[in-house]
C-alpha cells in the first residue's frame, strides 16, 4: 500500500471515529501517523539522488527566501521581472515604503512570459532589496489540484515552499475564492498551514533518561500516554517536552 493509500486509510478511520474522551487516544496516535505521512509526500523516491529533481534544488541565498505559489498563467513570473532587476546590488532595485524604484543598471526579464500555461517548468530564483535586506525570490511552476497527491511535479513545488521563509500567494483578480481555497488544501495536505504559529512547545531530544513531559497549562485533551505516541512515530523515545499552551 503507498503513502497516498495510507493516508486516505487513515482520514476515513478518523473521520468514522467518534469524537470523546475514550478515543482521545486512539485519534491523536492517527494524527502522528498522518502527519508523518504527509511529511513522506515531500521526501524524494528511493534511487533519485536525494534531490529535488531537476531544476528544483536552489542554493539557499540572501537574508530570507519567498517563493511564489499559485495556479498556472496568474502572473507570478510577470511579478518577478518586476520586482528583480539584473544586478545583485543594492543598487538596482530597491523596494521600500516609498514603493520600488530602479538604479542605474538595466533590467532584464528573468522569468520568462507567455500567454499559455505552464510557461515556467522549473524554479527561477532571482534576488531584490527591501531597505538593504537582501530576499531571494523563487518563482516557482504553477500547481494544480491535486498537487500534493504530486500531479503537475506538484510534489517537488511544494518541497521548495517548504524550505521557504515566506509564501506569496498569488491570486487571479478575475476568478472567485475558490482557487485560494485550494491552493491552501493543497499546502495544508503536506503540513504547510499559512498565517499560522507553531505551538508553543519545546523539544529537546536526548541520548537516554526516556521521556519527560511538562505542562505548563491545562491541556484537558491531552496527556501523557498521547505525547508519547505521538513521538513514537517520530522513533523519538528519549526527550525533554515542555508544552506551554493548549494545543489539543
Amino acid at each position: 500500500m503507498g503513502i497516498l493509500e495510507r493516508i486516505k486509510e487513515i482520514e476515513a478511520e478518523m473521520a468514522r471515529t467518534q469524537k470523546n474522551k475514550a478515543t482521545e487516544h486512539h485519534l491523536g496516535g492517527l494524527k502522528a501517523k498522518l502527519a508523518r505521512l504527509r511529511s513522506q509526500l515531500l521526501d524524494p523516491p528511493k534511487g533519485s539522488g536525494g534531490g529535488k529533481g531537476d531544476g528544483f534544488d536552489v542554493a539557499r541565498q540572501g537574508d530570507a527566501r519567498v517563493c511564489m505559489i499559485g495556479f498556472p498563467s496568474v502572473g507570478k513570473s510577470t511579478l518577478l521581472n518586476s520586482l528583480t532587476a539584473t544586478s545583485s546590488q543594492p543598487s538596482a532595485m530597491t523596494v521600500g515604503a516609498s514603493g520600488t524604484s530602479a538604479g542605474t543598471d538595466s533590467v532584464k526579464q528573468l522569468s520568462a512570459v507567455g500567454a499559455y500555461e505552464f510557461t515556467t517548468l522549473c524554479c527561477q530564483p532571482s534576488v531584490f532589496y527591501v531597505n538593504n535586506a537582501k530576499i531571494q525570490l523563487l518563482d516557482l511552476p504553477g500547481i494544480i489540484e491535486g498537487a500534493a497527491e504530486g500531479r503537475g511535479r506538484g510534489r517537488q513545488v511544494i518541497a521548495v515552499a517548504h524550505s521557504c521563509d515566506l509564501i506569496l500567494v498569488v491570486l487571479d483578480a478575475t476568478k472567485d475564492d475558490r482557487q485560494q481555497q485550494l491552493l491552501v488544501r493543497e499546502l495544508e495536505a503536506v503540513g504547510i498551514r499559512l498565517n499560522k504559529r507553531p505551538p508553543n512547545i519545546s523539544l529537546r531530544v536526548k541520548k537516554g533518561g526516556g521521556l519527560t513531559v511538562n505542562f505548563t497549562v491545562p491541556c484537558p485533551r491531552l496527556n501523557l500516554k498521547t505525547v508519547q505516541q505521538i513521538l513514537q512515530e517520530y522513533k523519538i523515545f528519549n526527550a525533554d517536552v515542555v508544552i506551554r499552551e493548549d494545543c489539543s
